[in-house]
């Protein structure tokens, strides 16, 4: 097993790449190296995250005129028909364009379902009865940038903040429209008043299926985007992939090329008011991810079927249009896969789902000793992981976990119970013996009635496993942690047999850094200039997020894709901007 260099077939077969995608992959190792730019006599410029030595960018395909061989006319095509397109696209036709949506998968996909907004008409009817919950808006902006290290565009941040709560109304709207979904308020903080040392934002909002729409086992909240946005007017196109955007002389963007996925024959799509790229992220293009964020590559466990197949497509296609991409690499990891006691996290191991992993109790290094305040901010702890052996670490915790895990009072998607407003959890506490045992059976969970066994089914050393056991329940039975300074209420010991534990790693969600953008929805050059015809929304365009996702912003990075594929299809079908 490689863990530092990655072994390209583990990659693959963990990341769960499509056909379509492994083939996009085989042809980005023969692309050359360098990028595309307009024929001029300045010296090609090259730009963080994009230079010409990492090849992962390659230059523009060459598409013969005589392989395209259908044309299509529309005022707005939209790239990416999931979380940030699926809003353009309604967007879009609300405002009077004729429309057209493309994607590579067969059917319409599920956006993701944790909205982070702030002041929808839900967020603010709680205020009343619970206030804890009212957001400073400038002191939210202030921490998501403080978050990114200032790597932002401010304004894009200020957008979001403005933004968001009209565009929850906006989609609340819609998906209640006929009954069969209601949108709810994850009304908790998990922290407030209790001594936490990381504030949580009550931003969360979730569709979910009320009795009417429980009857139809095919229908999800994209289905309803889907057929709201064909409701008015709008088209779709599936099976069909973007292979680039088209330029005119002046360097405004008039359409794209695209491709059937099954018979492979190409497709010019001509945009008279302009392309949306909402495409996402890199996350399974291994050039890419190698060159943007190595360091994550080290926690990565590829938890079968999840992250979808983004391979980076749509910011390529604006930076050989010009675009200038964002500094730093950055990501959504959730520390919610595993892998067995004889193996180590990293490189896109295969592993299994492991929902249980934020919950902040004790962990250990391969070494069997604490290393950090496990409590917090999910990727503090994987970062953290990083500066240990092996990368990978082990969760530890023991049958009265229950109780526990209600104390600890935990925030965003990875809570077990019911929010403080009654709002329902995306899972319950109740699910969790089921997962035990599928991953005890699997040889993935370790069930001991000492440490001293718990230790060695975990493959650590047994001295130090429990000389750490044994201090950690002292300092919790005291009430203070005397060496991370975990929250009290956090702290507590572990002294009901059974005890569990598990090796774990990071579940990498998604990528999300990108090509940068301005207010408009429009990419950037690097001397700031806009690319005309162009917009880009979600986890493909940048400026927003730095190294990693403040996740105590719950659905922060769903609300500003939403948040801004609606603005994207307003802005192109009005040429507003």
């Amino acid at each position: 097993m490689q863990h530092n260099g990655l072994d390209r077939r583990t990659f693959l077969k963990g990341a769960g790449i499509t056909a379509i995608g492994a083939a996009a992959m085989g042809a980005l190792t023969g692309c050359g190296n360098g990028f595309a730019v307009a024929e001029s006599e300045e010296p090609v410029r090259e730009t963080a995250g994009q230079a010409s030595a990492t090849g992962w960018l390659g230059e523009a395909p060459e598409i013969a005129e005589r392989d395209i061989t259908e044309t299509l006319d529309y005022e707005v095509v939209v790239c990416g028909c999931k979380t940030g397109g699926l809003p353009a696209v309604i967007s879009a036709a609300e405002n009077g364009a004729r429309v057209l949506g493309i994607d590579r998968v067969s059917k319409v996909s599920n956006p993701r379902e944790d909205i982070g907004a702030i002041d929808s008409k839900l967020q603010l009817a709680s205020f009343d009865e619970y206030p804890q919950f009212k957001i400073d808006k400038m002191e939210a902006m202030e921490d998501i940038v403080r978050y990114a290290n200032g790597f932002v565009n401010y304004d894009l941040v200020k957008l979001w903040a403005n933004e968001s709560g009209a565009m929850l109304d906006w989609l609340t709207e819609i998906v209640e429209r006929d009954g069969r979904l209601r949108m709810d308020f994850e009304g908790s903080v998990g922290t407030e008043g209790q001594g936490a040392r990381d504030k949580a934002w009550a931003t969360g909002h979730s569709p979910n299926k009320t009795e009417l729409g429980k009857q139809d086992k095919n229908f999800t909240f994209g289905v309803s985007l889907k057929e709201y946005a064909e409701e008015k007017g709008a088209e779709f196109r599936w099976e069909t992939e973007l292979i680039k955007c088209e330029q005119d002389a002046n360097g405004r963007v008039t359409g794209v090329i695209a491709r059937d996925v099954k018979d492979r024959h190409y497709i010019r799509i001509n945009a008279s008011k302009g392309v949306i790229l909402t495409t996402g992220g890199y996350g399974n293009n291994l050039e890419m991810m190698q060159a943007r964020q190595p360091w994550n590559q080290k926690i990565r466990i590829a938890a079968p079927g999840k992250g979808g197949n983004p391979t980076g497509d749509g910011i390529k296609a604006a930076l050989w249009c010009g675009g200038e991409m964002d500094p730093l690499g950055a990501a959504c990891t959730f520390n919610r896969a595993c892998v067995k006691p004889d193996e180590l996290a990293g490189d896109g191991v295969v592993g299994e789902w492991w929902w249980f992993g934020e919950q902040p109790f004790m962990k250990v290094n391969l070494n069997g000793k604490r290393f950090c305040n496990e409590s917090g901010p999910y990727d503090y702890m994987l970062h953290s992981t990083i500066m240990q052996p092996g990368h990978t670490y082990c969760d530890i915790f023991d049958s009265d976990y229950a109780a526990q895990v209600k104390q600890m009072n935990e925030v965003g998607c990875c809570r077990l119970y019911p929010f403080d407003n009654g709002s329902p959890s995306n899972r319950s506490i109740d699910d969790m013996p089921a997962l035990f045992d599928s991953l005890l059976e699997k040889g993935y969970l370790q069930k001991a009635d000492t440490p001293e066994e718990l230790a060695e089914k975990l493959n650590i050393p047994v001295d130090n496993f429990v000389e750490t056991f044994n201090r950690y329940n002292e300092m919790a039975e005291n009430g203070k942690d005397e060496d991370y300074n975990k929250e009290p209420y956090r702290l507590m010991a572990l002294k009901t047999p059974p005890y569990y534990g598990i090796r774990t790693g990071a579940w990498f969600l998604a990528t999300l850094d990108g090509v940068r953008i301005n207010t408009n929805m429009h990419p950037v050059r690097a001397d700031g200039s806009e690319i005309e015809g162009l917009y880009m929304a979600g986890d493909c365009s940048g400026g927003f997020f730095s190294v990693s996702y403040p996740n105590l912003f719950t659905g922060l990075a769903c609300g500003r894709t939403m948040t801004f594929g609606r603005r994207a299809g307003m802005l192109a079908a009005t040429g507003q901007a």
